[in-house]
């Protein structure tokens, strides 16, 4: 996203709030057709894990 962000810079939109707008519109489209991520990091050991140790000062 920061990426898409960035190659805004120096576009042709005529105010701020004509890309802003843009930016949204664009954001919606994404957001419209996102899909969550299936398998992700399956082998992570982090998955293993049942309890998180206490914390002890």
């Amino acid at each position: 996203m920061i990426k898409w962000l960035n190659a805004c810079n120096g576009t042709d939109h005529r105010s701020h709030d004509e890309q802003n707008a843009a930016i949204s519109a664009y954001i919606r489209w994404r957001n419209a057709r996102a899909e969550p991520k299936a398998n992700f990091a399956p082998d992570s050991p982090i998955r293993t894990w049942t309890e998180y140790p206490a914390k002890t000062a």
